[in-house]
């Protein structure tokens, strides 16, 4: 198909051998990403396949929000905790009408699926770790939908963690579209086989080919805390901020009377938000401070590329009395200040 003029000129082909951490300018690759349309590789991301009678009761009876009423065609995103509360993991959850599929980093895998089984006892539902049958590829950046349908997919108006299955090329596809807010992104679930043929396809039409860094970059700007970086398992729900992930009328879970408990009471004590630091760039695990007292921690922290040089910012817990937004604290021994989340001005 013909290059359309509208996306990104054409960047130098790479090989496509699993995520790399950038392809050579990670300051390029954000621009692409928060200004254009960049892919990336998600083969690191696992997916469960749940088949049976009760998988829709079952994983509802797992999970923080309301797979019950999953309509096909559509997805959540997720908690799954422990009695306590605490979160084991995060997950997405979509209703593929014959069956429900699980979206998680690889890492959680083998976690998440123990816990799963756990809990299976008299349910008809049954697991299976697809990964060596699907895989993923991400487009994203204001000029994504056009690049996409520069290299010949149909992209139909599409609600956030809505679905469709397509076919390109003789290629079965499940074409998703992301929820981060402030970009707009597609993650394209296919067999991995095919995985290359895709990502080369869009990178020829203006998709820059971008890596785990420039995307970890995007977390930060957009506020999305990261499992395993920002969420841990000694973590609660509402202490990071992500309503997204719960339901509070679906009915019982695992860890759901701690949740409705914390509701009830109206707060918890801590909050993930994030921070401006100008100075040096703390730690991950910098205490944040207030007239030397310690009342937070950083917990994910970068220099993010901006018109005019760079912007130094920060993700993190801190106790709710001190969360006041412009709020002058300290990071690391250096000076930073409480701030709204997503960092807005980074996507204008």
């Amino acid at each position: 198909m013909a290059q359309n003029n509208s996306v990104d000129a054409p960047v130098a082909q790479p090989a496509v051998a699993g995520p790399k951490a950038d392809y050579g300018d990670v300051h390029r690759e954000f621009h692409a990403l928060v200004s254009g349309s960049a892919v990336y590789d998600l083969s690191l991301r696992a997916k469960i396949s749940l088949t049976g009678e009760d998988r829709v009761r079952w994983l509802n009876g797992m999970v923080t929000n309301n797979v019950r009423d999953l309509e096909p065609g559509r997805g959540v995103y997720a908690f799954l905790l422990n009695p306590q509360g605490h979160i084991l993991g995060d997950l997405y959850a979509y209703n593929r009408g014959e069956s429900l599929l699980v979206d998680t980093d690889q890492s959680q895998v083998e976690k998440i699926l123990a816990v799963f089984d756990k809990y299976i006892i008299m349910d008809d539902v049954e697991l299976a770790n697809v990964g060596d049958q699907l895989t993923a590829v991400g487009i994203a950046g204001p000029k994504s939908r056009e690049t996409l349908q520069a290299a010949g997919f149909e992209v139909p108006d599409l609600k956030p963690l809505q679905f469709v299955e397509t076919t390109w090329r003789d290629v079965g596809v499940t074409l998703i579209r992301g929820d981060n807010p402030q970009v707009e992104l597609f993650e394209l679930f296919l067999a991995p086989g095919n995985n290359d043929r895709v990502f080369e396809a869009l990178s020829k039409v203006g998709a820059r080919p971008v890596g785990t860094a420039a995307l970890d970059l995007l977390r930060i700007a957009a506020g999305i805390p990261r499992y395993g970086v920002d969420i841990r398992e000694r973590d609660l729900p509402q202490e990071t901020e992500q309503e997204r992930a719960l339901n509070f009328s679906k009915g019982c879970y695992v860890g759901q009377e701690i949740v409705e408990r914390i509701r009830s009471r109206g707060q918890v004590r801590r909050k993930f938000t994030g921070f401006a630091i100008e100075g040096k760039l703390p730690a991950v695990g910098s205490k944040i401070q207030v007239e030397g007292k310690d009342v937070g921690e950083i917990t994910s922290a970068s220099s993010l590329p901006v018109a005019g040089g760079e912007r130094l910012l920060a993700l993190g817990y801190i106790r709710r009395e001190a969360a006041t937004p412009g709020k002058l604290v300290e990071a690391g021994g250096s000076a930073a200040s409480v701030a709204n989340l997503p960092f807005t001005e980074i996507f204008r």
